[in-house]
């Protein structure tokens, strides 16, 4: 099942995303969890974290079995 996470606008950064649902404590632990964790946009793994999401985007975490859909508020 899905989560719809809603933004406020056009679109949010994978590293601030991440820390949005709660995978990383803080900005600079995000580099970190991205070289130890796959995170799956699109069904593509990402390891950007400047990494543009959009309305519609997909993101899957498989090290806690997550996935997020990004909507605009």
């Amino acid at each position: 099942m899905n989560e719809e996470i809603l933004i406020n606008t056009e679109y949010i950064q994978l590293g601030k995303f991440l820390k949005l649902v709660n995978a990383v404590e803080s900005g600079g632990m995000v580099k970190l969890y991205l070289a130890d964790h796959p995170v799956l946009v699109n069904g593509e793994v990402e390891n950007r974290r400047g990494r543009k999401l959009y309305p519609d985007d997909r993101v899957e975490l498989p090290a806690t079995s997550e996935a997020f859909v990004v909507k605009k508020a």
